[in-house]
C-alpha cells in the first residue's frame, strides 16, 4: 500500500511517496512557485513500487527528473505530482489507484485538535475558522487539502497538526498574561509548532537513552529556517518557544522571535506603519536576515563570519545566545534533564550554532565534545556529540516529519490510531532502520569513516 504525504506552502508543495508494506521511500519531490508563474517540479525517484515489493533495489540510483510546468493553482500542482509519480519512465507507481491514503501537514490546529484526524468537511471548516491564527500557513494547507480531495475524492486523507503535540502543556505554560477576554473570545494562548518533529525526536531520543518515553526529560532544539525549542517532561510536551503563531521564540531565518511588543506600537506611531506592514517585516525581513542585512541562509552567514564579517559574527552570537537562554530556562522548568537534542537543517548540520548554544554550561552538567561536534555533519545518522565529562547527553538526530505523517495516515485509515502516549510508532523500536538513510550512511562512511566513532549507540 502506498501513502502520499503533502506539505503545502503558499507557493510550494513538498511531497513523499512511501510504500507501507516494504517500508521504502519510493520518491520525494517539490513543486515550486505555485500560483506565481515560472513554476517547476523536481522529482527524486528512489525505487519503483513493483521492485520494492520483490525486495529489489536498482543497481544505480534512478535518474532525477526536473521540468518547468505552470501551476496557477495548488490543484494543478497536485495533478502534476500525481502525473509525475505515475509516469512510465520516472514514476514509482503504476497508477493513482495504488495510493491508499494521503497525509497533509497542517501548521495550526487551534485548541480543538490534540491529535491527527481524518479530513472531512467539518475539519476543513474548523481549520478555516482559525486561519487568522496562522495567516501565512493555514490557507496554503487548506488549499492543498481541497486540491487533493478534488483530484483523489475516494482516498482517505489525514490532517497532521503541528500544534497537536503541544496540547499536553499545562495551563501555566500556555496562558499569556493578557485580558481574559482575549483568551476566551479570540483564542489567544501558546500553541507551539514543529509538533511532528518533536514527536519523532522524543521517541528516538528515548530509544537512544534506553528509557521509556514516559521516563524521559528532554530539551529539543529544532533549528531550521523556522526554529523552536521544546521542553519535554515525562515524554510529553511541557513548554515550547513558539506561541500563538510561529513568530515567537528563537531568532529564525527571517522571523524575529522574541521582541518587546512595545516595538510594534513604537513603529506604528513613529513611522506610520500599518499593522500588516509590521507583521510582514517581523515575519519576512527580520531574524538572521534582519541582523546581517544580507543573508537568511546560515551557510552564507558562516562563510561570511569566517571571512571576518562583523554582522555575520554578531548574528551567530545572538542566535546561539537565544537558544542557550531557552535551554537554561527549560532546565529550570523540567528539574531533571536527560538529553539535549539538535535537529532540522541547522541543528543537524550547524556545529557553530550547537557550540554557541551549549557553551559555558559545564556547571549544569552539559558539555559538548568539540571535535565530534565539528565533524558531526550527517543527515543519515543519529550522532552522539557528548563530552565524556557531561552528565546530560547531547544528540544530533535527523528529524523525519514525513514518517510521522505517513504512520498517522495509515493508522487513521486502519482504525488503530490513538494519542501518542498510547500508540507505538515503528521508530520506537530498538531495531528500527530507515532504509534510505542506511544506504546514505553507507555512502557517507566511505567519505567520512570517522563518523562511525560517534554514531549514537542504543543501550
Amino acid at each position: 500500500m502506498v501513502i502520499l504525504t503533502l506539505n503545502c506552502g503558499s507557493s510550494s508543495v513538498k511531497y513523499q511517496v512511501y510504500d507501507w508494506d516494504t517500508k521504502n521511500i519510493l520518491a520525494t519531490g517539490l513543486v515550486e512557485r505555485v500560483t506565481l508563474g515560472n513554476s517547476s517540479i523536481s522529482h527524486k525517484p528512489r525505487v519503483h513500487a513493483n521492485l520494492a515489493a520483490q525486495g529489489k533495489m536498482p543497481d544505480f540510483p534512478m535518474e532525477e527528473y526536473a521540468a518547468a510546468h505552470e501551476c496557477p493553482t495548488h490543484t494543478n500542482a497536485i495533478e502534476l505530482i500525481l502525473n509525475t509519480i505515475t509516469h512510465p519512465e520516472y514514476g514509482v507507481v503504476d497508477d493513482m489507484s495504488t495510493i491508499k491514503a494521503v497525509g497533509h501537514r497542517v501548521v495550526h490546529g487551534g485548541p480543538k485538535y490534540g491529535t491527527s484526524v481524518l479530513i472531512d468537511d467539518e475539519v476543513t471548516a474548523s481549520l478555516k475558522e482559525i486561519s487568522d491564527l496562522a495567516p501565512l500557513h493555514n490557507p496554503a494547507n487548506l488549499m492543498g487539502m481541497d486540491a487533493a480531495r478534488a483530484v483523489l475524492p475516494s482516498v482517505p486523507m489525514c490532517a497532521v497538526m503541528d500544534t497537536a503535540w503541544h496540547q499536553t502543556m499545562p495551563q501555566k505554560a500556555y496562558t499569556y498574561a493578557v485580558p481574559k477576554e482575549w483568551t476566551e473570545k479570540y483564542l489567544v494562548r501558546r500553541y507551539g509548532f514543529h509538533g511532528t518533529s518533536f514527536l519523532y525526536n522524543t521517541k528516538r531520543a528515548s530509544v537512544l537513552l534506553g528509557k521509556e518515553p514516559k521516563d524521559t526529560n528532554l530539551i529539543i532544539c529544532h533549528i531550521g529556517n523556522g526554529a523552536s525549542v521544546n521542553a519535554v517532561k515525562n515524554g510529553v510536551s511541557f513548554d515550547t518557544s513558539m506561541g500563538l503563531t510561529p513568530l515567537e521564540g528563537l531568532v529564525m531565518g527571517t522571523r524575529s522571535g522574541d521582541i518587546d511588543p512595545g516595538i510594534v506600537f513604537h513603529l506604528m506611531r513613529s513611522c506610520g506603519m500599518k499593522a500588516s506592514e509590521v507583521e510582514k517585516q517581523l515575519n519576512k525581513a527580520s531574524g538572521v536576515l534582519g541582523i546581517t542585512g544580507r543573508w537568511a541562509d546560515r551557510r552564507d552567514i558562516e562563510m561570511a563570519a569566517e571571512k571576518g564579517d562583523e554582522n555575520a559574527k554578531l548574528c551567530q552570537e545572538i542566535e546561539g545566545y537565544r537558544i542557550k537562554k531557552y535551554i537554561g530556562s527549560y532546565m529550570a522548568a523540567l528539574g531533571r534533564l536527560d538529553a539535549i537534542i539538535f535537529t532540522a537543517g541547522v541543528g543537524e548540520m550547524g556545529p557553530m550554532i550547537r557550540r554557541l548554544a551549549t557553551s559555558d554550561l559545564q556547571e549544569f552538567g552539559i558539555e559538548i565534545d568539540h571535535m565530534k561536534n565539528e565533524l558531526a555533519k550527517c543527515r543519515n545518522a543519529e550522532l552522539d556529540i557528548t563530552s565524556v565529562r557531561s552528565r546530560v547527553k547531547i544528540f544530533v538526530i535527523p528529524t523525519d516529519e514525513e514518517l510521522v505523517m505517513t504512520e498517522d495516515a495509515f493508522a487513521l485509515m486502519d482504525g488503530s490510531y490513538d494519542v501518542h502516549t498510547n500508540y507505538t510508532y515503528s521508530f520506537q523500536s530498538r531495531d528500527y532502520s530507515n532504509k534510505a538513510r542506511a544506504e546514505g550512511l553507507a555512502r557517507d562512511l566511505e567519505r567520512k569513516p570517522y563518523l562511525k566513532e560517534f554514531i549514537a549507540k542504543i543501550p
